[in-house]
Parts: C-alpha cells; sequence; structure tokens
C-alpha cells in the first residue's frame, strides 16, 4: 500500500533504545539478464554488511531477525512491478511496515539505528501537496487523488447532466428556448464543479488541484471559483474528457507538480537569504536552523544536496546541538554524534508539518551552509529546549497566519 502523511508522522515519532530500528528501500533496477538476480545480491550483500556492522552491539538479536526477513524479502520483490518498496521495521518492539513507493529512489539502502531513516522518503512527499487532479466539460466532472505516482478517481461526486433535445419549433421559438436552458444547465453544473472543490479545499481532501479541460470550459469554470480555491491552483492542461488516458492524466499533472516544486524552491531560498540579510524572518547555517527548529519558529526549511555537517543529539530528550559536546545543556544526559544531519532534522520536520526542500546546484546556497530555514516568527529570548516544549510551541504556532501545512501526500 502507499503510505499517508499520518504513517510518516508515525514514522518519525519512533525511536528504538537498543538502535534495532530497521528501514529498507528497494530501487527496481534494469535487469542485465533474464535471471534478473541482480536486486536479490544487492540486498543480500546490505543485509550481510548490516549484520556485521551489528557484531559490535551487545543487543543485536531483534535486528538480526528483521535484516533475515527484508533478506527473505528480496527474492519477492521484483514481482512488485514498476513499484519501489520501504520496509520499516523493529521485532523488539512489533513493528513491521511496508509501502509501495513510485520507482525514483536514489537507490536500494538499508539503515539500522535508533531513528526510521527517512531521507530517501522525505526527497519523494517532502513538498508533495495533497492533490487533486479536477477534469470537466459542459456535462461531466471527474476528481482524481494524485499520490506519489498513484492516480485514484474520487467516484460519486458528480452525475452526468442529461442533454435536452432541441426543436426550434414556430420561427425558432422553440429552439432558441432550448438552447438557452442547455446554457443554464452547463452554468449550474460548473457552479457545483466549483462549490465542491471550495468543500474538498476546506475539509482538507486536497490542498493543491490542478484542472483538466478544454480552453471553453476553462472560461466557464474559472469564473465560479471562490478566491481562495483560485489560488489553490497549481496549473492547467489540455484534456478532452472523453479520450484523455489515465495514464497521459497522471504525466501531465505530475509535470505541472514538478514545476511548481521547482519554482517554490527557487522562490523560498531568495526569500530566506533576503530575509536572513535584513535579520528577518529567515535563519541560515546549521547552529541558527536547529534553534530555530527547536523554537517551532520553522515555517518551511530547506536542505542542501551537499549539506555535510556533524552534530550530537541527546539521548534523553532528542536536543540537536552544532556544538559537539558530551552532555546534553538542556537535560544533562549524554549525547551521541551525527553525521547525517539532514536525517536527523527530518523527524523535527516531520512533526511539526514543514514544507521541506532538497536545494541542488545553488551557489548562494552553498555560502550559507546548505541549510536555511524560512521562520514564521523570531521568538524573543534564544535557548534550548526539550523536543516535547518544542512541538508544544510548534502547535501553537500552526495558528500564526499564512502558515503552509504539508509534508507527505496523503
Amino acid at each position: 500500500m502507499s503510505i499517508t502523511r499520518e504513517q510518516v508522522r508515525e514514522l518519525a515519532e519512533f525511536q528504538d533504545a537498543q538502535c534495532s530500528a530497521v528501514s529498507f528501500y528497494f530501487q527496481p533496477s534494469t535487469p542485465r539478464n533474464k535471471a534478473h538476480k541482480e536486486d536479490t545480491i544487492l540486498v543480500k550483500d546490505l543485509a550481510r554488511e548490516a549484520v556485521r556492522n551489528l557484531e559490535t552491539k551487545s543487543k543485536k538479536e531483534p535486528a538480526r531477525a528483521d535484516i533475515e526477513r527484508i533478506q527473505r524479502l528480496s527474492g519477492e520483490l521484483r514481482s512488485n512491478g514498476a513499484h519501489a518498496k520501504a520496509v520499516f521495521a523493529c521485532a523488539a518492539q512489533d513493528i513491521w511496515r511496508e509501502y509501495d513507493l513510485p520507482a525514483s529512489l536514489p537507490g536500494t539502502q538499508l539503515f539500522v539505528d535508533r531513528h526510521f531513516h527517512l531521507k530517501p522518503l522525505a526527497r519523494l512527499v517532502g513538498a508533495f501537496p495533497r492533490l487533486g487532479v479536477v477534469l470537466v466539460d459542459r456535462h461531466r466532472a471527474r476528481i482524481f487523488d494524485l499520490r506519489l505516482g498513484e492516480l485514484t478517481e474520487r467516484e460519486g461526486l458528480f452525475q452526468s447532466l442529461s442533454r435536452k433535445g432541441r426543436s426550434d419549433g414556430y420561427a425558432g421559438y422553440d429552439g432558441g428556448h432550448a438552447q438557452r436552458r442547455v446554457e443554464d444547465e452547463a452554468r449550474q453544473h460548473f457552479k457545483a464543479v466549483a462549490e465542491t472543490l471550495k468543500e474538498s479545499l476546506e475539509k482538507g481532501v486536497f490542498e493543491k488541484w490542478i484542472l483538466g479541460c478544454q480552453d471553453v470550459h476553462r472560461s466557464q469554470l474559472e469564473p465560479q471559483l471562490h478566491p481562495y480555491v483560485s489560488q489553490t491552483l497549481l496549473g492547467r492542461f489540455q484534456a478532452d474528457m472523453t479520450r484523455v488516458t489515465a495514464d497521459e492524466i497522471r504525466t501531465r499533472a505530475q509535470q505541472i507538480v514538478e514545476q511548481w516544486q521547482a519554482e517554490r524552491c527557487r522562490e523560498l531560498v531568495s526569500q530566506v537569504l533576503s530575509q536572513a540579510r535584513s535579520n528577518g524572518r529567515g535563519a541560515t547555517g546549521l547552529r541558527r536552523v536547529l534553534r530555530s527548529l527547536e523554537m517551532g519558529e520553522v515555517q518551511a526549511l530547506l536542505i542542501g544536496e551537499n549539506l555535510q555537517a556533524h552534530a550530537v543529539e541527546c539521548s534523553g530528550c532528542g536536543h540537536l546541538d552544532a556544538h559537539i559536546v558530551s552532555f546534553c545543556p538542556v537535560c544533562g544526559r549524554t549525547t551521541q554524534e551525527i553525521v547525517d544531519v539532514g536525517e536527523a532534522v527530518l523527524p523535527w520536520a516531520i512533526r511539526r508539518d514543514i514544507e521541506t526542500f532538497y536545494v541542488k546546484d545553488d551557489p548562494e546556497f552553498d555560502k550559507v551552509g546548505n541549510i536555511a530555514a524560512l521562520l514564521r516568527f523570531r521568538a524573543a529570548k534564544v535557548q534550548p529546549i526539550t523536543s516535547s516544549a518544542a512541538d508544544d510551541l510548534a502547535r501553537a504556532g500552526a495558528a500564526y497566519p499564512g502558515r503552509l501545512r504539508r509534508f507527505a501526500s496523503r
């Protein structure tokens, strides 16, 4: 099954003191021969290496059992078709979760740690809104959900309108009357579509939407849209409802989303750098971004593809610190060093519904440390706080005007 936003949050909140949380990502490769054994061999190699790394740890049996189960699963993965696969497991806490993903992961990977590794997942869904795709003509409307590359039609939202017969009658009077009746029915139909879109957005069925129709129908629908609905429209594409296929709908919608994401990322980078220079609602550099995350200030998070930085995480309260200290400045517990900071900040971002983008090939962004954040506000007093207190602050900040609520596609 595909993963939902709520399930991503659950994964972000999980931790295991025995460091036996197993994260497995399978990216199908193009087979070199009919045997199709390359993927199976790669999974076995990853499993063997993970078990070797566990040899130095005293409590390794729960993780070993999950790794062996993943290795057995590898023989069935090729039958998964064009999908990639993610598995999150922790036998010590009786957890085993499997999810289908688009086949666009960076590669097949296996991790064993205190937390589940979510970076490959975040690259797919970090800035992907709950998305609706709407097809309309004069008589019908079809609404789809687009999530992680899967297009699913929402049934029963609209009924096709009956087409009235036309007869000109005496001096064309009846013909004109029938034509006006047809036009009025079409106008009522477009008003009903607009109202359903408004209700769907208000109820959170989707956050953004894409319109597919012919230009003549677009000119009739768009004047009926509520301003809020118009603002959430990502883009449009030409479509004849009687001919367009599901693959065509999905492809055109994905192109629009990818273009929007690229533009949104560029806008955010420019805005954050400008705000940071003026000491406004922008934070750059690892130390400032970690502080802002813990204070619940962050609205959007930007992580560079080239981010390389070290930090420490408290084994007790979860505090992240850019200073390599042995003891947590918040609760006094021991800390452990984190090599992949980009991975460590993701649970914070996911739990708080922070819009997350990965920035690629941007020299200006490289100069500020390959990590930055757009802030909802700046806290008056700056001091490290616990993870639970930061969650409370973030929930309070969620009501702040202009916030963005987005992390995983539902």
